[in-house]
């Protein structure tokens, strides 16, 4: 008897936050997770800071202009410890069904772009941060480490994630194809801001997007965001904005490992969720003739030195003759499940 492969119903999100409103896109997002699993999804993946919506206030304005937004958004970020982390780990077990949410991770008095995989009884698969923010983003966000690049055994194959143009680092990227990623989440916020701007288009973001299909030779559920008329309202609050930022730039799509679009596509400005059936045994037919970090690779002229090693705070040593040599290590920059 052959290896048995996963075959499951992968989903992916094409919605808008409830910006800055972290209590009711909870609740928007609890009703997807419940429309996905009722449709037959064991994966529903959601986009890029979709907890609470993706900060495009620091694209739109000066630094000391966007800092209008930063207390509420700062508010309304989310924290591990909570009971907003506790209703969405009990909709993933209530609904059976493995979520990867994109958020603004708050931890002390900083934030960070994070994915949660919860895996479909509930418990944590992995806390992930972007390991480095975008452009201005770096205004708002620190930064991950290098545990961020990570791959996960699950019960639908080895599962990874990464976010918005973490998928232009070519290394980052090699990282996970050399851990054998089967099933990758690639979280994209909406892409709407400075109109037909070509590097900041869908065209060319899905471009990115299916390329780690073909390179990686994995299924890749792409995740977008929609901007709705409640973020033009809070954000666009002159003429000017409102040329930069339009609604819509939904453009959620699922690709197979050669390249192909599998699942249906919605129109730019449509909120739902797109679906599509996966089934692992095709990535050794993709792999058959491009394995990038097997077959096809040359490790004795070039090779990736990944360093997982945490990023600690702080090392405190204690006096020994207080503590018997005790040594404290605080502040790991990611959750220890990816140690």
């Amino acid at each position: 008897m052959g290896i048995e492969h996963p075959k499951f119903r992968a989903a992916a999100v094409q919605a808008s936050s409830i910006f800055l409103d972290l209590e009711a896109t909870i609740d928007k997002s609890i009703d997807l997770i419940r429309e996905a699993a009722r449709n037959g999804a064991s994966l529903i993946a959601f986009p890029e800071l979709f907890i609470p919506g993706y900060p495009w206030h620091v694209w739109l304005d000066s630094p000391a202009g966007a800092m209008r937004y930063t207390q509420q958004y700062f508010d309304n970020s989310f924290h591990y410890d909570s009971p907003e982390a506790s209703r969405l780990a009990e909709a993933a077990r209530a609904n059976g069904i493995m979520v990867v949410m994109g958020l603004s991770e708050r931890d002390s008095a900083s934030l960070y772009i994070g994915q949660w995989l919860i895996g479909p009884d509930g418990e944590t698969i992995a806390r992930r941060r972007k390991l480095k923010p975008t452009h201005v983003e770096r205004t708002v966000y620190g930064e991950g480490d290098g545990r961020d690049l990570a791959v996960f055994d699950t019960a639908l194959g080895r599962v990874g994630a990464l976010c918005c143009w973490e998928h232009l680092q070519p290394l980052s990227k090699y990282a996970m194809y050399a851990q054998n990623e089967q099933v990758h989440v690639a979280a994209w916020p909406s892409f709407s801001v400075y109109g037909d701007a070509h590097q900041l288009s869908a065209e060319v973001n899905n471009a990115v997007t299916r390329t780690y299909a073909v390179e990686g030779g994995c299924f890749v559920v792409a995740p977008t965001a929609v901007i709705s008329r409640q973020m033009i309202d809070i954000l666009c609050t002159d003429d000017a904005k409102k040329g930069l930022l339009r609604e819509g730039g939904g453009s959620a799509r699922i690709y197979s490992p050669d390249g192909r679009i599998l699942s249906q596509e919605l129109g730019s400005t449509e909120e739902g969720i797109v679906y599509a059936e996966i089934d692992i045994g095709l990535i050794s037919l993709a792999k058959m003739a491009n394995d990038p970090a097997g077959h096809y690779a040359r490790p004795d002229v070039t090779q990736l030195v990944l360093n997982r090693k945490a990023g600690h705070r702080l090392i405190i040593v204690d006096d020994a003759s207080n503590s018997h040599g005790k040594t404290d290590i605080v502040g790991a920059s990611i959750a220890e499940q990816l140690t």
